[in-house]
């Protein structure tokens, strides 16, 4: 579903380039259709595919937003990502100064030297300021890295816990509590060593310690990963799982699970969107500043596309689908990662492909959820 990177390689400058703002019109009962929308490319390159950035992390302060992604050498297929196995990846980020409508490649040593097996993983800092105004951090798989300059520089890579399970596979999901407070949204394989769990950890002393709190969800007979996590009330969170069945359902959706203990346990809500028959897609929720829960995610199945749901009752139930775009050439799209601006237009990036461009690219739209009430 997804690859780490292996070792770098040299890229040519960023390519950025900005398309005409268009919006997609799906008729029919139940989905509602988006307003307004600008869908803007943060990067392509020849040769090349871009892609995950819910592996990576999306991060804001204001007007400024970072996001990371995967670049990897473009070779088409039909079934699996259309990647050159043989040939090496890296991990680059983004960076937008105006709210996500222009972008800067930047590639930071500590990633781009990563091996996986062969960079060392730190024991964890015990002074970690969670709460510092700069503060950014990405996990994946079961290392950590920190930044206290808003993703310039970073620190790491270290070790989570393996929590007596078999293997993590972390993604960033992350609530600051306070400066010594952190709570962590992970993944863990299954009790047979298949994906997958998601559950939640908590860090009290500043990183020194991650501590099991609890599961999310079920184990499942397919997969229940990558969840995306807000903070709802002082004791309440909120958490979208993405989940996939093979055999006789062979379908992936998101399901909705909500704690009111601060994530000592949790209940299922709803069933939020379904996410198509292709391995599904995982969704990014953000808690819009008129309280209201927003997700975004691709749809694996025809029409390929991005859409959006949003909940008026902490998820407890979702209006209609919101088609952003219906123009995917391929099911091999998604993983988005959604924040909003101080104007109140989100920001949504994922990665693409069109028939106009081909190669898989990251593509952000920027939308008014409030067009939908």
């Amino acid at each position: 579903m997804d690859i780490d990177a292996r070792k770098a390689v040299l890229t040519p400058p960023a390519v950025v380039l900005f398309v005409t703002a268009i919006c997609f019109i799906s008729g029919g009962a139940g989905c509602s259709t988006c307003p307004s929308a600008e869908h803007l490319i943060v990067y392509k390159e020849a040769g090349r595919f871009c892609g995950w950035p819910a592996n990576n992390g999306i991060w804001s302060w204001g007007d400024e937003i970072l996001v990371g992604f995967h670049l990897a050498h473009y070779k088409e297929s039909e079934n699996r990502h259309s990647i050159d196995r043989d040939k090496p990846a890296m991990r680059l980020l983004a960076r937008s100064l105006d709210g996500g409508r222009s972008w800067k490649i930047e590639r930071p040593e500590i990633f781009q030297t990563q091996i996986p097996g062969e960079r060392k993983l730190l024991e964890r800092p015990a002074d970690i300021d969670f709460a510092h105004r700069d503060f950014a951090m990405t996990c994946r798989g079961s290392r950590f890295y920190i930044s206290c300059d808003r993703g310039r520089t970073w620190k790491g890579p270290y070790k989570l816990p393996d929590f007596g399970q078999i293997k993590i596979m972390a993604r960033t999901d992350y609530i600051v509590n306070s400066k010594t407070d952190c709570m962590f949204f992970l993944t863990s394989t299954k009790r047979d060593g298949e994906e997958g769990r998601p559950f939640c950890a908590r860090s009290r002393d500043g990183g020194k310690t991650i501590e099991f709190v609890s599961w999310i969800a079920p184990e499942p007979q397919g997969y229940s990963i990558m969840p995306s996590t807000v903070r709802i009330s002082p004791q309440g969170l909120v958490s979208a799982i993405r989940r996939y069945e093979r055999g006789d359902i062979n379908m992936g959706w998101i399901e909705i699970y909500g704690s009111q203990d601060d994530g000592q346990t949790w209940q299922f809500l709803s069933k939020a969107a379904e996410t198509g028959s292709r391995g599904g897609n995982p969704p990014s929720m953000v808690r819009l500043a008129d309280g209201r829960l927003c997700l975004t995610y691709c749809y694996r199945s025809k029409p390929h596309g991005l859409r959006a749901v949003i909940s008026s009752d902490n998820g407890k139930t979702w209006g209609d689908v919101i088609h952003l775009r219906d123009d995917g050439r391929t099911w091999d799209i998604g993983y988005t990662r959604t924040v909003q601006r101080p104007d109140g237009r989100l920001v949504t990036v994922y990665y693409y492909t069109t028939e106009q461009n081909r190669q898989q690219h990251i593509a952000v739209t920027i939308w008014d959820p409030a067009k939908f009430k």
